[in-house]
């Protein structure tokens, strides 16, 4: 079984749309996975990818299903660099995440108390839950953070998302703190992440990741080289991000 999650298009975050260059973004995704062998299409509810999948699902003459647990990981923390205010549960500042030693392991990182303060667990575990179900559609139930085997597939699922979400799901089935993805590795819009099942022993199959916001599709065209995802390479460098 294979997975594919489809960052949505250059955002216009305050209006939950595209920019007029995701809009161009959304149209390279479809021409990439027009002709695919997708037996499936899932959905993030937000306006945002809900666009950059109209234009996929058009081209092939088909729908998705929208999962509201599919929408940009919904659980506000606070941080230590906003003072008392709620804020998204990523994009930390280095220094402030660093020296915290259960954000290292999938298994403690909810335990630190800036996780315990709010509904972080339970907006994790919604997540984790929503995805399982659909893999057990499949046939692929999870069991000892792998996946037991009822009824093996070659399908290929596809979901438009967000980024912070789907390092949610990608920790689940990698068995990786999303800290270390939220912070090391960068999606830009419209790329697209796939992992797929190994099955090296009949009837337990685990996850493996063989691209990460592959971008090809968009470089083929001089649409990449999208930054939203990342900040500044050096910090004396005022045309990038910093915050």
């Amino acid at each position: 079984m294979k997975l594919l999650f489809v960052r949505h298009g250059d955002p216009d975050y305050e209006n939950d749309t595209l920019t007029p260059l995701g809009v161009k973004e959304a149209e390279a995704v479809a021409d990439r996975l027009e002709n695919a062998d997708i037996a499936a299409f899932y959905l993030s509810p937000l306006g945002r990818a809900q666009l950059t999948a109209r234009a996929t699902l058009k081209r092939r003459g088909e729908e998705g299903t929208t999962f509201d647990w599919l929408r940009e990981f919904d659980a506000p923390i606070h941080r230590p660099d906003k003072g008392g205010e709620l804020a998204i549960t990523w994009d930390w500042l280095p220094q402030d995440w660093l020296g915290v030693d259960e954000f290292f392991s999938v298994d403690t990182w909810l335990d630190a108390d800036v996780m315990k303060e709010t509904d972080v667990r339970s907006e994790y575990e919604r997540v984790c839950r929503g995805l399982d179900g659909i893999l057990a559609q499949y046939g692929y139930v999870r069991e000892n953070r792998g996946y037991k085997v009822e009824r093996e597939s070659t399908d290929t699922l596809c979901f438009f998302c967000h980024y912070g979400v789907t390092c949610v799901m990608l920790s689940h089935l990698l068995n990786i703190s999303p800290m270390l993805i939220w912070h090391g590795m960068a999606a830009a819009p419209a790329s697209i992440t796939s992992v797929i099942t190994e099955e090296r022993r009949q009837g337990l199959a685990t996850f493996r990741m063989n691209k990460y916001g592959d971008t090809a599709h968009l470089d083929s065209i001089g649409l990449g080289g999208n930054t939203n995802a990342r900040f500044c390479e050096i910090y004396s460098d005022p045309s990038q991000r910093h915050d």
